[in-house]
Parts: structure tokens; sequence; C-alpha cells
């Protein structure tokens, strides 16, 4: 029947989001570490899946450069060089710069953020979203201070996903939130080697939301440019030995 038909599609389709989403977090969280090589018949029998969804999934991470695809022995968690870290804070650093030339444009222009450049700060709804990224970066700022990294990680993408939604336009938040998923993975594995991860860590989450909320964008852009900065001269020393 169609409606078994469509539900069963959208089942599968929800179960291979849910894997890819916890395999990722087990890249991010250094349980599957950079190198580590495995099959599908594995991923499926640890998770009590079938191999479809399995496949689909580990395709999809493939495509967001988390694991390499092997042919004849399946898949292997990608290995970022320092020069590849580098290369993508260079990214992210120009896709945010993109979205803050979004803001720049709209100030000129009188408009407030968002995709058809006319919304209202006072709606309700984008309100409601500002609340939301505000406590995002509250959440972020906590777990760095703690050096909790697992947490922190959690936060630090929701908020960039959220913080991105509200310049309005889509791909550029999807891109960015594909490079910073990115450079966690090539971070995490110097990170881990820390025991103690309290100053080492990005926390200057609320003061950016604070320069944006204001149209700072001089001191947004400040705030970045030192969060680069310090995050690969971090990752440099640790790589170094």
């Amino acid at each position: 029947m169609p409606g078994t038909g469509g539900n069963g599609s959208v089942t599968r389709s929800t179960l291979r989001q849910q894997l890819a989403d916890a395999l990722r977090d087990e890249v991010l969280a250094g349980r599957l570490q950079a190198g580590r090589e495995f099959t599908v018949k594995e991923i499926a029998e640890q998770y009590g899946v079938s191999a479809t969804p399995v496949r689909e999934a580990l395709v999809d991470l493939s495509a967001q450069g988390l694991l390499e695809a092997d042919q004849h022995r399946g898949f292997r968690v990608h290995e970022y060089s320092l020069d590849d870290y580098r290369g993508i804070i260079e990214a992210r650093g120009l896709v945010i710069d993109g979205m803050f030339q979004i803001l720049t444009t709209e100030r000129a222009t009188g408009r407030t953020p968002g995709r058809t450049g006319h919304r209202d700060p006072a709606d309700p709804r984008v309100l409601a979203a500002v609340v939301g990224v505000r406590r995002r970066a509250e959440e972020a700022q906590r777990a760095a201070t703690a050096g909790d990294l697992t947490v922190l990680i959690g936060y630090d993408l929701r908020f960039w996903r959220e913080l991105g939604a509200l310049f309005g336009n889509p791909y550029l938040a999807d891109f960015l939130h594909r490079l910073r998923v990115q450079s966690w993975v090539c971070a995490v594995q110097h990170l881990r080697r820390l025991d103690d991860l309290r100053g080492h860590l990005w926390s200057g989450h609320t003061d950016l939301v604070d320069a944006l909320m204001h149209r700072d964008l001089p001191t947004a852009r400040s705030i970045i440019a030192a969060h680069d900065a310090d995050s690969l001269a971090l990752i440099e020393r640790l790589a170094s030995g």
C-alpha cells in the first residue's frame, strides 16, 4: 500500500539520520579514532539494524568528510592533518565573515536579518530565535569554562547552527555547520590528550552574540579572529608534541 511504503521510507530516512548522528558523535568523542577501519556489517551488528540504513549513513558521513570509503575494506575515519586544520579554520572564517557581510548590508539598508530582508526584530519568532541562540551561547560558555569538551562540542554546534539560521541563508548555515564539525573532528584528536582543558577552550559565545545583537561588527570580527588564532595556536602546539 502507498501509505505503508511512505511510512517505511520515512522510518528508514530517520534511522539513517540517527545512525549518522550517533557515529558522528562517536568520532567527536574520540571513541572512533582517526584511521579506525570498520565495515557496514560491524556497525549494523553493533546497533542491531539492517545494513541498508547503515550504508546510507556512512555514505552521508563520507560526503561530509568524516569518513573515507574503501570499496574493498569498508570505511575508515578520516585523518586530518595540521594543514587540513589550517585550511578548515580559514574557510570557516570566510563563511562567518560572509554572514557578517549580510548584516553589514542590512544595516546599511535599514533592514533586519532574514531571507527576505524585512523581518521585524520585534516579531515574537525572531525574539524567540535570539533567546534560543543566547541560551546555547551561555551553555557553551559554561562547558568551555569547565573544560567539558563533550558538552561544549554539542552546544557549540547547536549555537552556530541556530546563529547561522538567523542570517537567513541556509546554504551558508549548512556549509558552516559542516566546517565546524570537521574542525572539531580534527581538533578532538589533539585536545583529548590534555587532562585538564580548563582555560584552553574558546568561551566567547555570549560576547559574540552581544556584539551581533548590537550590530557591532568590528567587535564581532575581532572576537572571531581571536578565536581562530587561539584555536590554531593551541592545536599547532599540541600537534608538535
